[in-house]
């Protein structure tokens, strides 16, 4: 098969191959049903204030694997679900954030910053359209440079990096990850640390359980969802129900005018192209760098549209500019970060670490450079598996386009849903989903137990997302390590030959030792 035949392939599966419902030559698939679903879920999650795409893609994914099961059928529409979600939820961060000055995401406090004084003018409904406009726009973009970058990363890493290449280049990435992710260099490899050795609990190619302690329980190894979820997720709430007594939302919640023309024209547009443009190129930028997240993505965006600034409205006092240089930028990351995801399997973020749990769950996906291998004696599966992926993050796309605005518009008034209210269901639905994806009791305390470790992680200034990504790619780690030491016939060097594999570990050191420099220097100067 040629490229455009995987290519007409995966858009086939995507559309046609699972069919939901059959009306005549109409063909309604489960996969493009699940991406529709998934995205105006993800708007509702996103306007939803303590709410965000990563808590409904950990209360969803349990439930979806549990009803579609294990087999390769279950691939498109489960990772088209959580697609549409990462989408949605983008979008819908605004509305919170420029109706009621309340920030959802960290990212979403740069959108605050001009959508409010908007929304107090009485134009709350035109920051909505600006917000959407930009966000589609580099959503987009970023899709556009995955779809190429990342079998072109992918075919270049397989065709010229051995095992013991692919297994430095791992190191590296997570010695990045670890370094650039929190306040320090220590506190990161700390949780890259802590990652690595609960990865390590009765796995890997031994013929005996590891770290067991002789229990059962632990002999079988932790399951990898509720550990997940547990550190991400409900760690998360506990520590929002922890500080809620301190917040008062009462006082946001004032009613803001909405009574002048909420039309965007074309010539509005155009004149928001140029810092569209700007921000989309910095977000995809970062978004390509593991671990970076869209928070820096949305500052530098904002930045460079106010350098670039001249209208007679300054930024931060209602500059629909500031709007769009923002959604631009922080929207545009989510692509560029499936581009580790899929083509090294280094989750960019964590809505790229829930698909890759769902491709490990249900298996027949492997994110990695394997991935992309053009074979034209036999069909690749997984290759025409990525193809439907880009076919449904398309559909996303042009749903975003047609129906973002008027979804943005209806579920404003989420946002006065109390947290005291909304979060102990959240906590509850997380219980149980994961319950409802394996039955047993142990997950759930498991889950729990992991909820309160990622508490201490938190409150101790110990970020999560280091230990997440070394725990995802432990075992694909450890894998790559044994294979190259036995091609390399038990060689104890065998991570030193050649120039490529030394030149990571020597840069992944080097990170780790400038970047302490440079934090220990920085009160001093």
């Amino acid at each position: 098969m040629g490229v455009l035949d995987y290519v007409l392939a995966g858009i086939a599966e995507a559309l046609t191959g699972n069919p939901a419902l059959t009306l005549g030559p109409l063909v309604l698939s489960w996969p493009v049903l699940m991406v529709c679903s998934g995205f105006f879920v993800g708007v509702l999650i996103g306007a939803t204030p303590g709410l965000s795409g990563p808590f409904a893609m950990a209360l969803a994914l349990p439930i979806l694997i549990s009803s579609f099961g294990f087999t390769p059928d279950a691939l498109l529409p489960v990772m088209g679900f959580l697609v549409g979600i990462m989408k949605g939820a983008t979008v819908g961060g605004a509305v919170p954030a420029i109706l009621f000055n309340m920030p959802g995401t960290p990212d979403a406090f740069m959108t605050t910053l001009d959508g409010y004084p908007m929304a107090q003018k009485g134009q709350g409904r035109k920051a909505l359209r600006v917000a959407q406009f930009a966000s589609v726009t580099g959503d987009s973009f970023s899709d556009l440079v995955l779809f190429v970058c990342a079998p072109f990363l992918a075919i270049s890493i397989e065709l010229f990096l051995g095992l013991s290449e692919k297994a430095s280049l791992m190191i590296l990435s997570l010695s990045f990850v670890a370094v650039v992710v929190g306040r320090d260099s220590f506190r990161g490899l700390l949780a890259a640390s802590l990652g690595l050795f609960v990865a390590a609990i009765a796995t890997g190619a031994d013929s005996y359980p590891r770290l067991s302690l002789g229990s059962d329980i632990l002999a079988a190894g932790l399951p990898t969802i509720p550990v997940i979820i547990g550190v991400l997720v409900v760690s998360e709430i506990l520590v929002s129900l922890a500080e809620m007594r301190r917040e008062t939302l009462q006082a946001r919640r004032a009613s803001v005018p909405q009574n002048q023309d909420a039309r965007l024209s074309w010539s509005e547009r155009r004149a928001l192209l140029p810092y569209i443009g700007v921000s989309m190129g910095v977000g995809t930028a970062i978004g390509a760098l593991p671990g970076i997240g869209s928070t820096l993505a949305a500052a530098l965006g904002y930045t460079a549209g106010r350098k670039m600034h001249k209208g007679a409205i300054p930024f931060g006092q209602g500059a629909p500019e500031g709007i769009a240089s923002c959604e631009a930028a922080n929207s545009s990351v989510s692509g560029a970060n499936l581009i580790p995801a899929l083509s090294l399997g280094i989750p960019g973020n964590i809505s790229a670490v829930f698909l890759i749990l769902a491709a490990n769950s249900i298996g027949g996906f492997n994110p990695g450079p394997s991935v992309f291998r053009f074979t034209a004696d036999q069909v690749n599966p997984e290759l025409v598996i990525a193809f439907g992926l880009f076919t449904l993050m398309v559909v996303a796309n042009l749903l975003n386009w047609t129906t973002g605005a008027g979804a943005m518009r209806v579920l404003g008034g989420l946002v006065r849903v109390p947290r005291q209210i909304l979060l102990p269901i959240v906590l509850l639905l997380t219980i149980t989903s994961v319950y409802v994806e394996s039955g047993a009791i142990s997950d759930v305390i498991t889950l729990l137990i992991f909820g309160f470790i990622g508490c201490l992680m938190r409150w101790s200034g110990v970020p999560i997302l280091p230990f997440v990504i070394a725990y995802i790619l432990a075992l694909p780690l450890e894998t790559t390590i044994r294979n190259a030491f036995e091609a390399s016939g038990a060689d104890p060097w065998f991570l030193f030959h050649g120039i490529f594999s030394p030149a990571c570990l020597a840069l992944a050191v080097g990170i780790v030792v400038c970047s302490g420099w440079l934090r220990a220097g920085r009160p001093a100067a």
